[in-house]
């Protein structure tokens, strides 16, 4: 009796860190992770970090758990077979846009749906979050746009001024 309760315990606890990933999250996105090598599950692991996103296999049964009755309930749908879950708890594109870039490399594994700034989002439509920039890259882009007309005016007025001295 002593076990039973034991391990009832333990998976509480994890049903519970779940839990406290989703409500931190910007974003979470679960995948169909087989097929690649302990090398590229490393190589992965690395990159994930480097964009900060917290990148973990759970029992698909406790992540039911975790996220029944709440607003992320609907993820249960795709919680079958191997899955792993990725979290953001800053930037909401980094898991979709990091793991995107190792289907690609390893053209293995697939996106199975994910939560984005608390909308549940599809496998098709995760695909697209994918393939929106960080936010970093998004204001360099705009720095850069707005700062050329800015830089072309610069130079108009001194031709202008240079054509005025001479």
């Amino acid at each position: 009796m002593a076990d039973i309760k034991k391990a009832f315990v333990e998976k509480q606890v994890i049903i519970d860190e779940i839990k406290d990933k989703f409500e931190r999250a910007e974003s979470a996105v679960v995948i169909d992770y087989m097929g690649i090598t302990v090398a590229q599950a490393d190589a992965m692991r690395k990159n994930l970090r480097e964009a900060n996103v917290d990148y973990t296999v759970y029992k698909n049964t406790l992540v039911k758990r975790a996220i029944e009755g709440t607003e992320y309930a609907a993820l249960a749908e795709v919680l079958e077979g191997p899955s792993a879950l990725a979290f953001s708890y800053d930037d909401a594109t980094a898991p979709a846009r990091v793991l995107n870039d190792s289907i690609k490399e390893y053209k293995k594994m697939a996106f199975k749906g994910g939560v984005v700034e608390g909308a549940v989002y599809n496998k098709d439509e995760i695909e697209q979050i994918a393939a929106i920039p960080s936010r970093d890259v998004l204001i360099s882009k705009f720095m850069g746009s707005i700062q050329s007309p800015i830089a072309n005016f610069a130079r108009v007025v001194k031709q202008i001024a240079e054509k005025e001295e001479a």
